[in-house]
């Protein structure tokens, strides 16, 4: 079965290839959105475009899609880049998000191929855990909630920073995957990749909440 990647490069979409490969599918593209709305609640935003050095990395085609900020039309070119690639289904990260995973759904069935969302309800806790025990280096390119401050930009999850997650999941109830929007991440290596994507930023904060601005990036 040919299957098309939905890529963004953050850990949702990487550890959905990463299954792909595993389930023995024949994954021919990498497709990645970039989004003319910096408030998208569809696609991600920050560090995107470290995809195309991350798909180098891979070693897999990356299709590149830019999507209108209108919440109506950003689906739009989506669809028509995948009619045009010759695929049996996607794969993507959707973890818990009704709305990405409906309107992704709703693509696949317009255009007759399959949506496959191997993330789906997992364990949030257990499933980052997961992926930094089996060395996905994961960098955090965002923060959006309280208890998340300016040190967290461009930190790479380990052990130590999970149990501060944790704690901050008790404190404050956010989402140690992030997945209510808490935070943003890139993943610089892991064991599907050849090569470490190596970034040089400087850290944006606002207030509240902040991102990383990419000044250079390269494969190691």
């Amino acid at each position: 079965m040919k299957i098309a990647v939905l890529f963004s490069g953050g850990k949702d979409s990487n550890y959905a290839l990463f299954c792909a490969t595993h389930y023995g599918w024949d994954v021919t593209h990498l497709v990645t959105a970039f989004s003319s709305s910096p408030e998208s609640y569809m696609y991600h935003v920050p560090a995107i475009e470290l995809t195309r050095l991350a798909a180098e990395s891979i070693g897999l085609p990356l299709i590149e899609v830019v999507t209108p900020p209108d919440p109506e039309a950003e689906l739009m070119p989506l669809r028509d880049a995948l009619k045009e690639l010759n695929v049996d289904g996607i794969v993507s990260g959707a973890l818990a998000s009704e709305y990405q995973r409906r309107r992704l759904d709703q693509i696949c069935q317009d255009i007759g191929i399959k949506s496959f969302a191997p993330l789906w309800h997992k364990v949030q806790r257990d499933y980052v855990r997961e992926m930094v025990g089996e060395g996905f280096g994961i960098m955090v390119t965002g923060c959006y909630a309280e208890g998340l401050d300016e040190s967290w930009l461009g930190k790479i999850l380990d052990g130590e920073a999970l149990d501060k997650l944790d704690r901050l999941h008790r404190k404050y109830g956010i989402s140690v995957a992030g997945e209510g929007g808490e935070y943003e991440s890139f993943v610089a290596y892991g064991p599907h990749m050849r090569r470490r994507v190596c970034v040089e930023y400087e850290k944006e904060w606002k207030r509240d909440s902040g991102k990383i601005i990419v000044k250079n990036a390269w494969l190691e």
